[in-house]
């Protein structure tokens, strides 16, 4: 029976996941999405014990999840709304779960289901609302570093005008992959590194202003880099290479806040029981 539902399941969704692999391949603010299935399938693996152990009531409601997951699939088809059927596949999963193993088991993955959503490109919409800001903010902190370097430099939106070049913040540039990416892996940093909650939120939260403090230095050390060695400086082979160095003081920096964390509030020892 389980068996037929996983086949059901992989035909019924044979041709979201092509184009989700396609998405993955292509843009690199979700190349990250390859890692995310079988992080979760670890992750589900992980609490096999807990599951085994956690009480077996199938719920019919898990039937109505299910069913609304599906109707979700089908606007989205129907609306060419990837969003919309991509995010009905963990509907569909977790409303399975749900249906055969109850509300209990259901609990046990929810971390596992919730790490599927990451695999999931955001909606251009809510993705250029996002872009755009960090663009602006990027923008604004190149401007002023370049200033306080004696760097004459004028701004105009997301351009910055210098005396031998001409600098564009582009979209590829906001911060809003180092973003997505470093979030990725602080949510699985944290959940590898801590068993407290709260930490594990602490560091993954932490990855935002890190990543929009490790992107803004980036557009400002390429715009001195322009100013001195030209317009070359901003492009091709260095500025790759300055966007993955930046990568790694990002994640170096997460590093740290996780053991500042830890030397703040060290995990209680375990409870030793003496006879």
């Amino acid at each position: 029976g389980v068996l037929l539902l996983v086949l059901s399941f992989v035909l019924l969704y044979r041709h979201v996941f092509e184009k989700l692999i396609h998405d993955w391949y292509y843009d690199d603010n979700y190349s990250h999405g390859f890692l995310t299935i079988p992080l979760a399938f670890y992750q589900a693996w992980e609490r096999r014990e807990k599951f085994a152990a956690t009480v077996n009531r199938p719920a019919w409601f898990g039937l109505v999840v299910v069913v609304g997951s599906l109707m979700v699939l089908m606007a989205g088809i129907l609306g060419a709304e990837l969003f919309l059927t991509r995010i009905s596949i963990v509907g569909t999963l977790a409303g399975s779960a749900l249906f055969l193993f109850g509300w209990q088991r259901l609990r046990v993955l929810v971390f596992p289901l919730g790490v599927l959503l990451l695999m999931i490109p955001l909606p251009a919409i809510i993705f250029n609302q996002i872009a755009f800001p960090l663009q602006i903010l990027a923008s604004r902190v190149g401007e002023f570093t370049l200033s306080s370097v004696e760097i004459p430099v004028l701004r105009e939106g997301n351009v910055l005008i210098l005396a031998n070049t001409t600098l564009e913040v582009a979209e590829a540039c906001s911060g809003i992959r180092s973003l997505v990416s470093l979030l990725t892996l602080g949510i699985m940093f944290g959940y590898f590194t801590d068993q407290r909650t709260w930490v594990r939120v602490l560091i993954a939260l932490s990855t935002i202003p890190i990543a929009i403090i490790a992107n803004a230095a980036r557009v400002a050390g390429t715009g001195m880099a322009a100013s001195r060695y030209g317009p070359q400086a901003a492009e091709g082979f260095l500025h790759e290479s300055a966007g993955m160095m930046v990568f790694v003081v990002a994640f170096l920096l997460m590093i740290a806040v996780q053991r500042v964390l830890l030397r703040l509030a060290p995990p209680s020892p375990p409870l030793t029981v003496t006879s």
